[in-house]
């Protein structure tokens, strides 16, 4: 039975009713907004981070190195622009709202501060900013709705509940407390697993939640889990330098076959969108198809968005679980060699899990992945299609 059959009809309708909830809504429309904090950010670091070698050869390390302070860029402009759309929505005060918010998330940004250190100071910014833009704003804006029920549709009613919020920010503030610290603090015991499947799996889950969020999962996960899972990759290496037997499944570069697209496993999606019937999601797969061949998906991420989606979260989600299992089975099980050599993940699937292997059936491993993963998100990007037109002018 197909998704649009009768059948279906309640479950999507629940979704439908979810993706039009003001905040919801607000998210999606501050997120493509905020995108050009991103590419400012981008253009900007580029030429700015410090990195070893002539300017073109260090292009992926200068690109790696300023990804984050960017994503800081991004989380400031969102912010405001969230803010503001969050007002916009719940017919709050504009100015109010966007004031509070920017003030409340100077609050609970990452201790302490380094003036002179900016591009540093960003990068810390950049692993839990677009979580803390996102609820600090809904907080403000939750917290001016709730005080105008009791008190009335009145502009005092807004400015005092935005000060209720201030004050418990800067209470905060004061105790040291950062919410991005602790959400790093609270994923540090996914370093400790080591080479196992219970670790692919729960990092792969950890990063596409996080996603989902507005987190940027491979960011906030980085400093947790790369130094361990590049060690094991190096002892890869070394092992097969050593012409002997490779250690460890679990590295660094097995990550290249569960995200082919980049986090998600969006590559099938920005395929698909390609040839969508909607112009909008049409022309947002066009422009993003290329960079998802190179496994750069944050413009598809936050452009569709898949940020607080209710059609697209649970493919999202699920994919790279499958995508993971499949991987580590035909590994473990001797079909695909194990990872020898550390890839960078801008380099095409097929192609890095062919240098980090050295092995043939790498690429035949990646294909499957893709075509598991086009045919879960499928109905999926479908239902949402329709969503779309749906909400689209006659």
């Amino acid at each position: 039975m197909s998704l649009s059959s009768a059948a279906s009809k309640p479950w999507f309708a629940s979704c439908s009713s979810i993706a039009q909830a003001p905040p919801l809504l607000a998210v999606r429309e501050a997120l493509p907004w905020s995108l050009a904090g991103l590419a400012a950010g981008l253009a900007a670091f580029v030429a700015l981070v410090p990195a070893r070698g002539a300017f073109l050869s260090a292009a992926l390390t200068r690109i790696s190195l300023a990804e984050l302070p960017a994503f800081g860029v991004m989380a400031v402009a969102l912010a405001a622009i969230l803010a503001y759309r969050l007002a916009v929505r719940l017919n709050l005060s504009r100015a109010a709202v966007v004031a509070g918010t920017s003030c409340a998330f100077a609050l609970a940004l990452p201790r302490p501060f380094a003036p002179d250190d900016v591009l540093g100071y960003l990068h810390r910014v950049g692993e839990s900013g677009l979580f803390l833009a996102i609820v600090v704003a809904s907080i403000v804006a939750g917290a001016c709705t709730g005080l105008r029920r009791l008190a009335g549709p009145r502009i005092a009613a807004d400015g005092i509940a935005i000060v209720a919020v201030l004050v418990v920010a800067a209470t905060l503030y004061h105790l040291h407390f950062s919410l991005g610290n602790a959400l790093i603090a609270s994923l540090k015991p996914l370093g400790m697993l080591g080479d196992t499947y219970a670790a692919l799996i729960l990092i792969t889950l950890a990063e596409t939640l996080l996603w989902t969020f507005g987190i940027h999962g491979p960011a906030t996960l980085a400093a947790i889990v790369t130094p361990v899972y590049l060690t094991l990759q190096l002892q890869n290496t070394a092992a097969f330098s050593r012409h002997a037997a490779l250690p460890h499944i679990v590295v660094v570069s097995l990550f290249l076959f569960v995200f082919p697209g980049g986090a998600g496993a969006t590559l099938p999606v920005a395929a698909l969108l390609s040839f969508s019937k909607v112009q909008r999601l049409r022309k947002l797969g066009k422009l993003t198809i290329l960079p998802a061949i190179f496994n750069v998906n944050e413009p598809l991420i936050f452009g569709l968005p898949v940020v607080l989606n209710p059609y697209l979260a649970i493919p999202f989600t699920l994919v790279p679980l499958l995508l993971a299992t499949i991987t580590y089975a035909a590994v473990a099980h001797g079909f695909v060699a194990r990872a020898a050599l550390y890839v960078p993940s801008g380099i095409p699937s097929i192609a890095s899990t062919y240098l980090a292997t050295l092995d043939a059936r790498a690429a035949a491993l990646v294909a499957l992945n893709i075509a598991v993963a086009t045919a879960v998100y499928l109905p999926f990007v479908r239902a949402y299609e329709r969503h779309e037109a749906s909400r689209a002018p006659a």
